[in-house]
């Protein structure tokens, strides 16, 4: 354990001093985001899928489309719901058993940035009002983990539903009967783009790889939608962030949201 602990602190030391000539350990700006490759429909017998490379990170997502009962207090909206799993193939550090803390976080974080912009207009997803409606549930799993899993898995599960195709349902003889050959996009109202910061010493940096995750102080992910509107927030590290910091990232996050954002519109009209 010790050897470990040592072999982190040296690099954290190499980084740190690399941030302090403006440079990171993999050539990138502090503020560019490694390569995103994005491939649609990767899973065909899924509703919508993606799989998602962002430089080493990989992660594939699937939606599932079908009929639910909605929650008590919102029979007039569909469900909307994002999963996220780790497969051991992953990470030497990850095994199998009940999901840890991180990954709840990751399935958390992942959701609420896509929901909080309201990307998918649920009230359009009501089979019969408080009786039956329309689940879409983005699944995320893990295949290689290089650092910053939120946003890989953010985009991965935003261009899964951005491909995605909804059956229809009917409701007759009390229960959602499925419509044969009906199926069209969901309804679709902004594209959702999470951007993850990390915080090293002074310096703040974007799209941590593994070995600069490792070293984060702290780390802040930022959502924004279409029209450049911040939607979701959330601070994670044992360190935080100055109010400046904080503003300098939300610009980022919008600026560099940007650009993500037209390599999503390409993958969804190429699909």
């Amino acid at each position: 354990m010790t050897s470990v602990s040592v072999l982190d602190e040296l690099k954290k030391a190499q980084i740190l001093e690399l941030l302090e000539q403006g440079k990171r350990v993999d050539g990138r700006a502090l503020d560019e985001a490694r390569e995103l490759t994005i491939e649609t429909n990767a899973i065909p017998k899924a509703n919508g899928s993606a799989r998602v490379r962002l430089g080493d990170t990989e992660v594939i997502c699937g939606v599932k489309i079908q009929p639910d009962r909605p929650f008590p207090d919102t029979g007039d909206r569909g469900i909307f719901m994002c999963t996220a799993e780790l497969l051991p193939l992953s990470h030497p550090t990850v095994e199998t058993g009940p999901p840890q803390p991180p990954v709840i976080e990751l399935a958390r974080v992942t959701d609420r940035g896509i929901r909080e912009s309201h990307m998918i207009d649920v009230s359009k997803l009501v089979i019969l009002k408080d009786k039956s409606v329309v689940g879409v549930f983005a699944d995320n799993v893990v295949v290689d983990q290089d650092g910053n899993l939120f946003d890989a898995c953010s985009y991965a599960a935003t261009a899964a539903l951005l491909v995605a195709k909804t059956p229809k349902w009917d409701w007759v003889d009390e229960k959602p009967t499925l419509v044969e050959g009906e199926e069209t996009p969901l309804p679709i109202e902004t594209i959702p783009v999470s951007v993850t910061m990390g915080k090293i010493g002074n310096h703040i940096i974007v799209d941590p790889n593994g070995d600069e995750w490792a070293s984060m102080d702290a780390r802040v992910t930022i959502t924004s939608d279409s029209d450049g509107n911040i939607c979701a927030l959330q601070k994670g590290g044992s360190d935080g962030f100055t109010q400046d910091e904080i503003n300098q990232c939300g610009e980022i996050s919008v600026k560099v949201g940007a650009k993500i954002r037209e390599k999503l519109k390409a993958a969804q009209s190429g699909s």
